[in-house]
């Protein structure tokens, strides 16, 4: 281990403190490159986001229970992205990563769309999954495109800027997605919302450019098969750890997202009926406004925090990059208490801001570090296998279990829907120690995973 805790790389850094490359013999600017890389994420996140907001008016429109909720924003999407992420991420470990994004980008784009003409819940459905299998080919190739990008110091920080796409993504998405809806009906807000991946796919080709094109080594090589990758990967303990834990704490985020509107709409409606009123605006423009600045300025603020402390500690203590998490995990429960008990609608919405900014600060460390525990020609299958679990277990398994138990609660306590989906949202919260405690625990390898 060199550099005080400094990431390792089993390759020179291209171009290290430059802000031209040359990659095959073009140039190329690593900041444009990051600025449309991150803007395909906003994307991404606009489309997977925006039915959040659109849950209860789709909801009340296809006559659907919490639990089809769920299952449409959660699993239906989930289960496709995390398992066509596996293949496409083997082919981005070899082939040409622009124009795989490229690809991902049309075709989340064009279901977002197909989303739009739905008239029934399975049509809804098959959209949904159609959105999870796009979606699925963009971040395997952008993280491992980065990392050719930039040297290991700056890695946590470069990958946070590309994971700012995810909170802006929401936050366009929600306020986006409330304030067409009001105007013009969920289905125009679907529209809407993916139109823009048409345009922003053949950009991708323009700017981006594949490094492998100048360092044609890394293709001799034969790839390992799958099982081969996935045991390979899953035998690293901080890998394996960081990916659970990373999990656990997905599922207690996207399990609130199609419902976070909902609780508000039946638990303090009146209340934040009249805040809309005086705004101006319908109730679903003003909670896709205020959701939306919530979770995406406190987001984009926790993404940007977690990579800048994961960096400027780790220069000293590679422990920081899991120590970040494990502590911003932690400290996301008793916020959680608070915002879902409180009576007043306003101090709840307020309070939405700080557990949303702890909950983003593990993207920038830990996608660093997932990536640099693993062998390089195993990275963007290393963040396949990640995102397979997180959305597995996170996308798939949150929000339906959420869904689940608050219908379950309604039905076995004979409680309204407000009072069921608040206990719901609560009982979910009580899992963010553990993944504090998985996170904490891969102090004690993390260095030596990295070493490797």
């Amino acid at each position: 281990m060199t550099g005080g805790g400094a990431l390792p790389t089993s390759q020179p850094a291209l171009g290290a403190g430059k802000a031209l490359l040359t990659l095959a013999g073009l140039p190329f600017h690593r900041r444009t490159a990051m600025f449309f890389l991150t803007f395909a994420l906003t994307l991404n996140f606009v489309d997977r986001q925006i039915v959040n907001i659109l849950a209860e008016p789709i909801r009340q429109e296809l006559g659907l229970a919490d639990w089809q909720i769920g299952l449409m924003s959660g699993l239906a999407f989930a289960l496709l992205y995390s398992f066509a992420g596996i293949p496409i991420a083997r082919w981005a470990d070899r082939g040409n990563r622009p124009k795989i994004m490229a690809l991902s980008v049309l075709v989340w784009s064009g279901f977002t769309i197909a989303c739009s003409f739905a008239r029934n819940f399975p049509l809804l459905l098959a959209g949904r999954v159609g959105v999870g299998i796009g979606e699925a080919g963009l971040t395997p190739a952008a993280n491992s495109l980065i990392l050719d990008y930039y040297p290991p110091e700056r890695r946590a920080s470069a990958l946070s800027i590309y994971y700012l796409g995810v909170p802006l993504g929401t936050l366009a998405g929600m306020a986006l997605g409330g304030l067409v809806a009001d105007a013009y009906g969920w289905r125009t807000a679907f529209l809407v919302a993916g139109l823009p991946g048409l345009l922003i796919a053949p950009i991708l080709l323009l700017v981006l450019r594949e490094p492998r094109t100048a360092r044609p080594i890394l293709l001799q090589s034969a790839p390992l098969g799958a099982f081969a990758t996935v045991k390979a990967l899953w035998a690293i303990r901080t890998y394996r750890l960081v990916v659970l834990a990373t999990a656990i704490q997905a599922a207690v985020g996207y399990g609130f997202g199609p419902f976070i509107a909902s609780f508000f709409v039946r638990n303090h409606g009146p209340e934040i009926a009249a805040l809309a009123a005086r705004a101006g605006i319908g109730v679903s423009g003003f909670l896709g406004l205020t959701l939306g600045l919530s979770t995406g300025l406190a987001g984009a603020a926790g993404v940007w925090l977690g990579g800048l402390l994961a960096d400027r500690y780790g220069r000293s203590d590679v422990r920081a990059y899991v120590t970040v998490p494990a502590l911003a995990s932690l400290a996301t429960l008793p916020c959680y208490a608070v915002i879902f008990s409180v009576e007043s609608g306003v101090l709840a919405l307020a309070g939405l801001a700080l557990p949303n900014m702890l909950a983003a600060m593990w993207m920038g460390p830990i996608h660093s570090t997932q990536q640099s525990v693993s062998p390089l020609e195993m990275r963007s299958g290393a963040t396949a296998l990640f995102l397979l679990v997180l959305n597995f277990i996170g996308i798939g398994l949150g929000p339906l279990f959420v869904g689940t138990a608050s219908d379950a609660i309604s039905w076995y306590f004979n409680q309204d829907s407000g009072s069921s989906l608040r206990a719901a949202l609560i009982m979910t919260s009580l899992i963010t120690p553990l993944a504090a405690l998985l996170f904490w625990r891969a102090r004690t390898s993390i260095e030596r995973d990295m070493a490797k």
